[in-house]
């Protein structure tokens, strides 16, 4: 691994919820508000869970690009993963939120699951300490499409 650089590091965590900040804003906000005003599945966390959840989540999406960054090992294919799922997480709540269309959040979520599966096992190739910092998105994105699908499936 290359010597590590904090700015690097830094860079790819504030890229990464910049991404998600940037997401929010094009989706208008009232997120509780739509949130609240749809049928949910069991399990559905408040609201004010989101945020925190997300802003935890995108700080370890940077670490662990930043990591895969840093390998002397090859790693074109992870980071390009890592943009293609970053782009399309990016899209959930513009589509969702912001169009308030449970259809295109369900097939985002869907194919968001595939991609972080794909990223997490690239990552494992060049870096195992970055797939494991992956592991709570792959979770929180499975868990994210059953609530997706369920939204979808009540609404």
């Amino acid at each position: 691994m290359k010597k590590p650089k904090v700015t690097d590091l830094l860079l790819f965590i504030v890229g990464a919820e910049l991404v998600g900040a940037l997401s929010a804003l094009l989706s208008g906000g009232n997120f509780g508000e739509y949130y609240s005003s749809l049928n949910r599945p069991p399990l559905s966390p408040p609201s004010a869970v989101f945020p925190i959840v997300w802003a935890v989540l995108y700080a370890l999406m940077g670490t662990s690009a930043y990591l895969v960054y840093a390998s002397p090992r090859p790693k074109r294919s992870a980071l390009t993963l890592y943009a293609a799922q970053l782009l399309v997480n990016f899209l959930y709540s513009p589509l969702f939120f912001g169009l308030r269309s449970p259809a295109l959040g369900k097939t985002v979520s869907l194919l968001l699951v595939l991609l972080v599966a794909a990223m997490t096992a690239s990552f494992a190739k060049v870096r195992r300490s970055a797939a494991l910092l992956q592991i709570p998105y792959l979770l929180w994105t499975i868990y994210a499409a059953y609530l997706s699908v369920g939204i979808f499936a009540l609404n």
